[in-house]
C-alpha cells in the first residue's frame, strides 16, 4: 500500500498528490505537442492540419480507456479508504480484463473501419493520403496508452502519483529525440511522428507496468480467494461505464467540431491544430487537478471523513479559479507568440485565426476548471451519472451551438470559437445549482442517471457520509 489522503493538512495533501499528476501529464501532452511543432516546423502547413485532425480522433479513442481507468481507480481508492484489501484485488484484476478486451476491440473497429474515419472527418482530398499514413501508425500505440492508464491509476489510487510520471518523463524524452530522429533527419514524414510516439508510448506502458509488478506483488497475485469474478466485473463495468461515457461525450463532441472545423479549409485546420494544443496545454493543470481532488475525495468518503471532504471542496475551489485566471492572462498576452512556435511567421493567415481562437477561449478558463472540480466531485460521490449530464450540457451546446453560429455569417468560423465558453457556463450553471438543491447521494444510493452506482462498503450501512 502507499500514501493515504485522509491525514494531514488538506491544502498541503491535495497540492502534494496533485503536482506530480499535473506534471505527468503535461508530458503526456508533449507527445502530440512535440508532434504538432516538429510536423508544422519540418513539413508544413497540410501536413499539420492533418496531424491535428488525427489527434482529435486519437484524443476521442483515448478517452473511452482513461474513462474507464479513471473509473475504476475510483473505486481503487473507495477500497483503499475502507482497507478492504480482497475487494481492491478482486477489483484491479476485473478492471484490467474489462480494460484489455476494450482495448482489443477498439484495435479491431479502428483498422477495419479507417477509411470510413477519414471520411466522416470530412478530410480535404488533399490531405486523407497525409492522414491516413500517421493514423495507421498511431492506432498501434493503444495496447502502450492501455497499459499506462491502468497501471497510472491505480498508482495514483493509493496515493502514489510520483511514479506515474517519472515514466511519462523518461517517455516524453524519448519522443522528442524520436521525433527529431525520424522527421527532420530520416524524412519519414508524418509516419515518423506517430512512430515516434508510438514508441514513447510502450515505454511508458510497460515500464509502469513491470514496475508495479514488482513493487506491489501482492496486490496482482491471484492466490486461492481471489478470482475473476461477475459480480466484480459488473461493479467495475457499472461504475466506470459512466465515466468512460463523459470521457467519450466530451471527446465525442470535440470530433464533431472538428468535422466542421475541416470544412473551413486548410488555413482554418492549421490553426485549429496548434491553437487546440496549447489550449490543452493551457487547462490540463486545472483538468488533473480536478482528478487528483476527485481520488482524495473518494479516499475520505470511504474513511468517513465528512469535514474534510467539506474543507477539500472550499481548498480546490479557491486553487483552481486563482490559477485559471493566471493562465488566462497569460495565454491572452502571449497567444501570437504561442502560435509561432507551431507554424513558421509566414503563415500570417493561420496564426492570426489560431491567436483569435486563444483569445476567445482562453479568457474563461476558470469556468472549465470548475467544471472539472464537479466532474470529480460527482464521480467520487458515486453519482457518475451527474458527470454524464455536465458533458452532455456543455458539449451538447458547444456542439449546437458551432453549427449554428458558424453558419451565420456574421460569425462564420468565430461562432465556433464562442460556443465552448458557453457550454462551460450552462454546464457550471448546473452543477453547482444540483449541488446545493440536491445533496450529494452517500455511496449507497442511486447514481444521478438513475443506475445504481452502489458499493459494498465493509462497513455498517449507512454509515457513510452525507454532504450538506
Amino acid at each position: 500500500m502507499e500514501n493515504e489522503l485522509t491525514h494531514g493538512p488538506v491544502m498541503k495533501t491535495m497540492l502534494r498528490f496533485a503536482i506530480p499528476m499535473i506534471f505527468g501529464d503535461l508530458l503526456q501532452q508533449c507527445y502530440n505537442i512535440v508532434d504538432t511543432l516538429i510536423v508544422g516546423r519540418f513539413l508544413g502547413a497540410d501536413a499539420l492540419a492533418a496531424v491535428g485532425s488525427a489527434f482529435s480522433l486519437m484524443t476521442f479513442l483515448t478517452s473511452i480507456l482513461f474513462g474507464l481507468a479513471m473509473g475504476s481507480g475510483t473505486i481503487f481508492s473507495i477500497r483503499f479508504g475502507q482497507k478492504d484489501e480482497t475487494a481492491l484485488k478482486e477489483g484491479i484484476l476485473a478492471s484490467f480484463v474489462l480494460l484489455g478486451v476494450v482495448t482489443v476491440v477498439l484495435n479491431i473497429l479502428v483498422f477495419t473501419g479507417i477509411d470510413w474515419i477519414i471520411w466522416f472527418l470530412r478530410t480535404p482530398a488533399e490531405l486523407t493520403g497525409l492522414m491516413k499514413d500517421y493514423l495507421i501508425v498511431i492506432f498501434a500505440g493503444l495496447v502502450g496508452i492501455f497499459l499506462y492508464n491502468f497501471f497510472a491509476s491505480l498508482l495514483r489510487s493509493l496515493g502514489n502519483s510520483v511514479v506515474p510520471l517519472a515514466f511519462l518523463a523518461i517517455s516524453a524524452g524519448l519522443n522528442i529525440a524520436l521525433d527529431l530522429l525520424f522527421v527532420a533527419v530520416l524524412n519519414r514524414g508524418v509516419a515518423g511522428a506517430a512512430e515516434a510516439t508510438v514508441i514513447s508510448q510502450y515505454v511508458s506502458g510497460i515500464g509502469i507496468a513491470v514496475y508495479t509488478r514488482i513493487k506491489f506483488p501482492r496486490l496482482l497475485r491471484r492466490d486461492g480467494k481471489i478470482r475473476l469474478r461477475r459480480s466484480r466485473i459488473k461493479e467495475i463495468t457499472n461504475f466506470s461505464a459512466l465515466t468512460c461515457l463523459q470521457q467519450s461525450i466530451m471527446n465525442l463532441g470535440i470530433l464533431a467540431v472538428q468535422g466542421l472545423v475541416n470544412s473551413f479549409g486548410t488555413t482554418v485546420m492549421a490553426a485549429f491544430a496548434a491553437a487546440v494544443k496549447i489550449d490543452a496545454f493551457a487547462y490540463l493543470p486545472v483538468q488533473d487537478f480536478g482528478n487528483a481532488f476527485s481520488i482524495f475525495i473518494a479516499q475520505n468518503y470511504g474513511a468517513g471523513q465528512t469535514d474534510r471532504i467539506k474543507k477539500g471542496i472550499r481548498t480546490a475551489v479557491v486553487t483552481s479559479v486563482a490559477f485559471s485566471l493566471v493562465i488566462s492572462l497569460f495565454v491572452f498576452v502571449f497567444a501570437r507568440p504561442l502560435m509561432s512556435l507551431f507554424i513558421d511567421a509566414g503563415e500570417t493567415a493561420v496564426i492570426s485565426e489560431g491567436v483569435r481562437y486563444l483569445r476567445i477561449e482562453g479568457a474563461f478558463y476558470a469556468l472549465i476548471g470548475i467544471l472539472f472540480l464537479l466532474y470529480g466531485l460527482y464521480r467520487a460521490l458515486g453519482k457518475p451519472g451527474m458527470s454524464v449530464i455536465l458533458t452532455v450540457m456543455s458539449l451538447g451546446t458547444r456542439v449546437a451551438l458551432a453549427y449554428a453560429l458558424s453558419a451565420l455569417p456574421v460569425f462564420g468560423v468565430v461562432g465556433i470559437w464562442w460556443s465552448v465558453p458557453i457550454g462551460w457556463v450552462l454546464a457550471d450553471a448546473l452543477g453547482i445549482g444540483y449541488y446545493f438543491i440536491s445533496p450529494a447521494a452517500s455511496l449507497h444510493e442511486t447514481g444521478a442517471s438513475g443506475s445504481s452506482t452502489s458499493l459494498p462498503t465493509g462497513r455498517t450501512p449507512g454509515s457513510g457520509p452525507t454532504l450538506p
